[in-house]
């Protein structure tokens, strides 16, 4: 089969690898019918140095093309959408919804592919309607990631129709943060972002507001826009240092940060002048996205909802270096692969 490997920093390439197959009597091998690129993708794209291949992509939907013994709830023919994180659905963790802790979990890594294998398949492949209009694939496939993860990021901050939100990162996820906060009923949500394109988009979503400033600016105007209190909840969908510290700058007290932007440092303030001493809670982390996709779903077939509006380049996996190369220039916002 063909699939994405990504050698070093910028070296992405579509080549031939062993076709995915069946290893235990639990998995399903997949046809992939739509995956994307991963604004995380971008991480090991600027930073990879060892020369060691490793396949790419986390995201996919596509049809069930064999199934392993054991498994009873999907059959050949079957489209079906994963989480970016599996489990194995039985332990203590998963069935408190939090299969990204699952001590079998893990987390797919060859999503940008022709075909992949899914452990555990009847937890964590969800059966599709068969019939589903094409159009509505883009935004199934975010059930995959980014939708789950702006909803995880609403969803951990506690945000309600009493709730003020900023949205901290006009990527994909921060966009589908704005989303979530809107559908739980925030009525102030200011969104954090300086690219026009995507704001006009998270207005479209739902951001009531837009701050294009960073760092103290930045901090001052979400301020401007609060009465001086900043918000109650604040969704960080960026994770570097600069996008933590504007969290901690525009959190009212007494307020939530929620991170989903995968950290890229170490160390973060957390003392008495950054949250210990205004009562500020630090929540977030991977998102446990199949224990959001059931209840994500219906919105998704029914048309009330359409967050697939945020791919906004559509490619064949061959060409799929050069939608990292995309991405990686704010040429696009989140780049659809059809292999």
């Amino acid at each position: 089969m063909r699939a994405t490997m990504m050698y070093t920093a910028g070296d992405v390439r579509v080549e031939d690898a062993p076709d995915a197959a069946l290893q235990d009597p639990t998995d399903a091998v997949v046809r992939v019918v739509r995956t994307c690129i991963c604004g995380s993708d971008l991480h090991p794209y600027h930073s990879k140095e060892d020369a060691e291949p490793a396949f790419m992509g986390h995201e996919f939907l596509g049809t069930v093309e064999e199934v392993g013994s054991e498994v009873t709830g999907l059959k050949k023919g079957d489209l079906v959408v994963a989480p970016f994180a599996y489990g194995c659905g039985s332990c203590v963790l998963c069935r408190e919804g939090l299969p990204t802790s699952c001590p079998q979990g893990g987390f797919f890594t060859s999503a940008q592919s022709e075909a992949i294998r899914a452990p555990f398949a009847d937890y964590n492949l969800t059966k599709l309607p068969g019939d589903v209009d094409e159009t509505l694939l883009p935004s199934l496939l975010t059930l995959a990631d980014v939708y789950g993860t702006g909803w995880h990021a609403a969803v951990k901050a506690g945000v309600n129709p009493s709730t003020s939100v900023t949205v901290i990162g006009d990527g994909a996820v921060g966009l589908l943060a704005v989303l979530s906060a809107r559908q739980l009923g925030a009525e102030q949500i200011i969104l954090m972002g300086r690219h026009q394109a995507r704001t006009d988009l998270g207005r479209e979503f739902g951001a009531t507001d837009v701050v294009a400033e960073r760092g103290e600016e930045g901090i001052e105007k979400v301020r401007e826009l609060t009465g001086g209190l900043g918000t109650h909840t604040v969704l960080e969908a960026v994770g570097h240092m600069p996008a933590y510290e504007q969290s901690v700058g525009v959190v009212r007290p007494g307020g939530v940060i929620s991170r989903v932007g995968v950290p890229q440092y170490d160390q973060a303030s957390v003392g008495f002048t950054s949250l210990f001493g205004p009562n500020v809670t630090l929540t977030g982390g991977p998102a446990p996205t199949r224990s959001y996709i059931d209840d994500l779903l219906p919105g998704v077939l029914g048309g009330t909802v359409e967050p697939g509006k945020v791919f906004d380049r559509h490619i064949g996996l061959e060409e799929t270096p050069e939608g990292y190369r995309a991405m990686d220039q704010r040429e696009s916002l989140k780049v659809l692969v059809t292999p």
